[in-house]
């Protein structure tokens, strides 16, 4: 069965994100949370080949993927998880959390380190929040992101079919909590103890520092919680919040051009987490 799954991959994939956010640009036109200013044709178009862009690059650069490294690290025995002697379901579990939590990690790192931040920056500069924003990652910022978790693939060796689930639901949790949708308060607050909702995600791309410096979680909302990253709501509430950074907010700055170009354009700014003292930024 397993093998049937994994052999499945790319095509499980594809159904798997063409379904989420075909339901969720649904969800969006029944119950809107913000009123959109923007029409949608600029910002998907343009998203949208974003993601064309990634795939093939990344598809390009790198001859094995997550999953395809840890059925080799099996099979070789490679990693930590495949020298312990656990049970299936608990190695399964394990290994999603402890991925989950590395890109949490590599989330702040994204944050905290200038290079780095004019790479991410670009998934903040979206002027609106939607399920496509969801998808907008610079390509630098997607191979560095997959070397990165290869890395942890091959050191924490998960079962394959771990890395598989985790793959999927992470980009269906990051469409879902990135999209524009209404949750009646009182489910908000019940799913955010076990899943990054819309509400709680949308803070993080507040154009206010410090509450860009919040909720770094994509899929598992717990190490905001443990690790003081978490913020309940926006200060302008999210009606009234403005979403992106300082830098980029023309609607020119929106087509793909100029976002491949965003992280040679300007200073190093709206980075919040640089250290501060006494509420000052270091210069």
């Amino acid at each position: 069965m397993t093998d049937a799954i994994l052999a499945a991959e790319p095509q499980l994939r594809l159904a798997v994100f063409l379904g989420v956010l075909a339901a969720m640009a649904g969800w969006e036109v029944l119950a809107p949370r913000r009123r959109r200013e923007i029409p949608r044709v600029i910002r998907w178009t343009n998203n949208l080949a974003l993601v064309v862009i990634d795939t093939i690059i990344l598809r390009m650069s790198f001859p094995i993927l997550a999953v395809g490294l840890a059925v080799i690290g099996e099979e070789r025995g490679w990693g930590l998880l495949n020298v312990l002697d656990l049970p299936g379901w608990a190695a399964i579990l394990l290994s999603i959390a402890a991925l989950d939590l590395a890109i949490y990690l590599q989330h702040v790192m994204f944050h905290a380190v200038p290079a780095l931040w004019r790479l991410h920056r670009m998934h903040h500069a979206d002027l609106e929040f939607d399920v496509t924003t969801g998808l907008r990652f610079h390509p630098a910022e997607i191979l560095l992101s997959m070397a990165i978790k290869l890395a942890v693939v091959a050191a924490l060796g998960p079962p394959a079919v771990a890395v598989l689930i985790f793959e999927v639901v992470l980009n269906a949790s990051a469409m879902f909590n990135h999209s524009n949708v209404r949750l009646p308060a009182g489910l908000d607050r019940a799913l955010r103890w076990v899943v990054v909702t819309p509400d709680m995600h949308r803070v993080h791309h507040s154009v206010i520092p410090e509450e860009t410096n919040s909720n770094f979680g994509f899929n598992l909302p717990w190490w905001d919680r443990l690790l003081g990253t978490y913020r309940a709501q926006p200060r302008d509430g999210h009606q009234g919040m403005t979403i992106g950074i300082e830098q980029f907010r023309s609607r020119r700055d929106l087509w793909i051009d100029r976002m491949l170009m965003q992280p040679l354009r300007g200073p190093t700014c709206g980075d919040p987490l640089r250290p501060t003292r006494k509420g000052k930024k270091w210069k």
